[in-house]
């Protein structure tokens, strides 16, 4: 940002010394402007979201960008992933269905990081599915 501003403060001052100083407002418009985006963008980038699997239950909570939390109690068994994948994007949407509804995970990730998501949450599943083992 500090650079953002310099930059715009050197562009701006050939037009301020011409006379054209309206030039130098809009451009410090530019400078708020990506100020606000960047203030925006960190906020929203507080809220995540949990996934906890054990042999008895997967906890999925949600937590906003002000720090609200939901939470979400399902046993293992009944719980099935939907993935909906596209040939040349990769895995486009991820869903936990459990009885005639279901929950949006990892909205905000990549397709590969989300692909990633689903294989070990898969696979977390299909251990707790399995049970406790004893030896």
């Amino acid at each position: 940002m500090i650079g953002c501003f310099f930059a715009s403060a050197v562009y701006s001052l050939p037009f301020f010394l011409m006379g054209a100083w309206p030039v130098v407002g809009f451009l410090g418009l530019d400078v708020l402007a990506l100020y606000l985006a960047f203030k925006i963008n960190y906020r929203a980038a507080r809220g995540f979201e949990e996934l906890s699997v054990t042999y008895l239950e997967l906890l999925f909570a949600r937590v906003s960008a002000v720090g609200l939390r939901r939470e979400w109690r399902f046993n293992p068994t009944w719980v099935r992933l939907e993935r909906v994948e596209d040939e040349d994007y990769g895995m486009r949407r991820l869903w936990l269905l459990s009885r005639d509804r279901r929950w949006e995970i990892g909205g905000f990730l990549g397709p590969e990081q989300r692909a990633a998501v689903a294989n070990r949450l898969g696979s977390a599943l299909a251990e707790a599915r399995r049970g406790l083992r004893r030896n």
